[in-house]
């Protein structure tokens, strides 16, 4: 029967009635002279989904979005976002869509609700509607009581909420946000990720967000992982670390020389570090009692013991072979 399944790019009205794809794109590749910034990527994403699209500055994160929103074409591919192609549709993208950049656009000197209804004005909601809007987008993002104070007195964390308030006033349906908690703290950062999670289960729109910060894969459905313009690996972020299918454990004894021969006995192959030793297992419920014995065997005396999983930041250096920490340049979001 696959002969008679609609191609994925057809126009909306000829394709059967199931769920499309929010974004959709095949071979999307984009180039700049010899320099290829995304190198044929393919992505498909569900609506209501929360997508992490992961990788170091310079990866291809941000060109991927300018071609997803019909910023800029890509040199090579196709690519549908809310059902609408990026290049034949490029206006259809933009009124379904919303855009969070890493460079704030607030006005400082304007109050919270000033700035969110004149941006309403700007995609053209009428004046009742973009009053009701703004009020809806301020709740949404708990800002409510501070509707008239001007945007300078917030917090970091604040003005990135309400940036994505404002990006929701034309109620996309898709969210794109780029970067959205660099250069704030720990804390302000889990906030906005639990706004993010609380807005997808509110209004089902689907969240494409890129960031360097491998950890916050865990709040996404499922995330991908960007390296040199191409996609090294997909998966939920439960399958990412399975990939990987090893713990580690770290330990350190009254006599670390000792105990690498009392391990290697095992089977094992201790390294060395700093403070002790480092082992990675497949089972480490099952090895950690077989260690302990060991050592107690020898009559080495553990100083200290601690197992953890594989992280995401590992799952990227299997894949590429170095860490998110490499910085191999900006990445601006627009055409060079």
């Amino acid at each position: 029967m696959t002969g008679n399944r609609a191609h994925p790019f057809e126009p909306e009205a000829e394709r059967p009635p199931h769920p499309a794809p929010a974004v959709l794109a095949r071979g999307l590749t984009k180039t700049y002279g010899e320099r290829r910034a995304v190198d044929g990527i393919d992505l498909t994403i569900g609506p209501g989904e929360i997508f992490g699209f992961l990788g170091p500055n310079g990866a291809g994160k941000s060109t991927t979005i300018a071609m997803l929103c019909a910023l800029t074409p890509p040199t090579a591919g196709r690519a549908r976002v809310a059902g609408a192609d990026v290049v034949r549709q490029p206006q259809q993208v933009r009124r379904q869509i919303g855009l969070l950049l890493q460079d704030t656009a607030l006005d400082a000197d304007m109050s919270l609700a000033r700035n969110l209804y004149l941006h309403a004005r700007l995609h053209q909601l009428p004046r009742p509607l973009a009053r009701a809007r703004t009020t809806e987008v301020l709740e949404l993002a708990d800002l409510a009581d501070r509707r008239h104070h001007k945007v300078r007195t917030l917090s970091g964390g604040m003005r990135r909420r309400l940036e994505i308030a404002r990006a929701l006033l034309h109620q996309p349906r898709v969210l794109f946000l780029d970067e959205p908690t660099t250069g704030l703290d720990p804390h302000a950062r889990a906030r906005i990720w639990h706004h993010l999670t609380q807005l997808r289960d509110r209004t089902g729109t689907t969240l494409y967000v890129t960031t360097h910060y491998l950890e916050e894969a865990e709040h996404c459905d499922r995330a991908a992982v960007i390296d040199h313009g191409r996609i090294v690996a997909v998966g939920t972020p439960a399958d990412l670390k399975a990939q990987i299918g090893e713990d580690r454990i770290r330990l350190h004894t009254d006599n670390d020389t000792a105990a690498v021969a009392a391990l290697r006995d095992l089977g094992l192959r201790p390294a060395r570090t700093g403070d002790g030793l480092t082992l990675r297992v497949a089972d480490s419920a099952r090895t950690v009692p077989l260690v302990v014995a060991a050592l107690a065997d020898r009559q080495l005396a553990l100083r200290a013991l601690a197992v953890t999983p594989p992280t995401l930041d590992e799952v990227f250096f299997h894949h590429t072979g170095r860490s998110t920490d490499t910085d191999p340049g900006t990445e601006p979001l627009e055409s060079k």
